[in-house]
């Protein structure tokens, strides 16, 4: 016997529209950032299996309902532009009252998975980290200011901090610094995929800032920011948190992206952005993967 949602059958494919809600390509580099940051938290050993657990399935079902509550803001929005029409509100798959309930369910059992089995600072941690980016940026920046994924980068950069605090039960320098890397990578990361999307945000009348400040602005910015991600990456070998490994990893992929910013700048194309913004996905995953690997060599 199937169950029924709001009177309408729970489907596979309305399963599978509830599943698309989550952004799961997004919730899986959160999740994963968010659980080299419990492993990086200790100095020496593994965390407890049990917090590791706990601690992942609370942030991503969080992270999960905060892209569903993204995507019920936004419906409108999603709806006229190429790259979200095909999300599942605009199809007409799920509608609002379900995705808030849905939204509101899910997130509300992974804090409560966060309160009572991990600790109480990751619990205020993730819902601040929900409010900031469902209501500050969602809400309030990304359609009043070409900076908003600058400001409201800072909600996309916690899931490390959210790792550590799960273990530790606080928030040291050294996931402030996992915190600043992502932070750094975000604008290089988005305005890249904005460049080859300008239509798009334009059409929907959201101020990008290749459609506020125009493309060469953008690329030059993406340019500038790769440059101070750079820095940025280097500095968990000049605070000793890693060795000369991460070292190696960094420079290394960081001079590559450094060479894709700067062709991007110098002669741009809309493929060669697509490759940028998909080089920064493999990047991030890289960086934070060296980090977890030099952190338990033996050397």
């Amino acid at each position: 016997m199937r169950t029924l949602t709001f009177g309408r059958p729970l489907s596979a494919r309305r399963l599978h529209a509830y599943y698309l809600l989550t952004k799961p390509r997004v919730n899986t580099l959160i999740v994963f950032c968010a659980v080299i940051g419990m492993f990086l938290a200790l100095p020496a050993g593994l965390p407890p299996p049990a917090t590791v657990l706990a601690a992942t399935l609370g942030i991503a079902a969080v992270a999960g309902a905060a892209a569903a509550m993204n995507c019920l803001i936004e419906q409108r929005i999603d709806a006229r532009m190429g790259r979200t029409r095909g999300r599942p509100l605009p199809r007409g798959e799920l509608d609002s009252t379900e995705v808030a309930v849905f939204s509101a369910a899910l997130g509300g059992s992974g804090l409560a998975i966060l309160y009572l089995l991990v600790n109480p600072l990751t619990m205020w941690l993730t819902l601040a980290t929900f409010v900031g980016y469902a209501v500050v940026y969602t809400m309030l920046l990304k359609p009043r200011t070409p900076q908003n994924i600058v400001i409201g980068g800072a909600s996309g950069a916690m899931p490390p901090v959210l790792g550590w605090a799960a273990v530790t039960g606080e928030v040291s320098a050294d996931a402030l610094l996992l915190f600043l890397i992502i932070f750094a990578w975000t604008p290089p990361h988005f305005w890249a995929l904005a460049l080859y999307r300008t239509a798009d945000y334009a059409r929907a009348r959201l101020p990008m800032l290749p459609v506020t400040h125009g493309a060469e602005f953008t690329r030059l910015s993406v340019l500038l920011y790769t440059l101070i991600l750079f820095g940025v990456s280097l500095l968990p070998f000049a605070t000793r948190m890693s060795g000369g490994l991460y070292l190696t990893a960094a420079a290394l992929l960081g001079m590559r992206f450094i060479g894709l910013a700067w062709r991007l700048y110098v002669d741009y194309s809309d493929r060669l952005a697509q490759h940028t913004f998909r080089y920064s996905i493999v990047y991030l995953t890289m960086l934070f993967a060296a980090l977890l690997v030099d952190h338990y060599l033996p050397f």
